[in-house]
């Protein structure tokens, strides 16, 4: 039943998530006393760096100051495809981090959903967005919480 939880994909078929070892790095990063000082990387504009430890699969990962850590899911061509990625990647999400964490229905939203665990201060955002090009994404945001 878990190696399912897992492996569940797009329309219950069956795909193994490439990231999980780097998204449950990212979550420990971000719990952790230091969050992301090991994987920070050079300046980028505004208050981003790049880092160190992307997110296999996705694009353009960099940190947004101390708490936060970003990445964008290739682009889509439609709301449509942006929803049914996001979707995918929550199950996926869920299968690569374990029963302990949850969605927070009541932080989330029709466009964004948070998943988020008790005992750790992190949250993790998957919203779709829109690029200037016009073109659909999904964004993970994993966000350390309070202090």
């Amino acid at each position: 039943m878990e190696a399912d939880a897992q492996s569940a994909g797009v329309a219950g078929g069956p795909t193994t998530a490439g990231y999980c070892r780097e998204l449950r790095q990212i979550t420990e990063h971000a719990a952790s006393k230091t969050r992301f000082a090991s994987i920070a990387g050079t300046p980028r504009d505004g208050n981003y760096l790049n880092t160190s430890l992307p997110l296999p699969g996705w694009k353009d990962c960099s940190l947004y100051g101390p708490r936060t850590y970003t990445c964008d899911s290739a682009e889509l061509p439609s709301l449509a495809a942006a929803e049914a990625a996001q979707a995918a990647t929550l199950v996926e999400f869920k299968g690569c981090l374990g029963p302990g964490w949850s969605e927070a229905p009541d932080r989330s939203s029709p466009n964004y959903v948070v998943l988020h665990a008790a005992w750790h201060p992190v949250s993790i955002t998957l919203s779709t967005d829109e690029t200037e090009a016009k073109q659909h994404v999904v964004r993970v945001i994993v966000f350390r919480r309070g202090n």
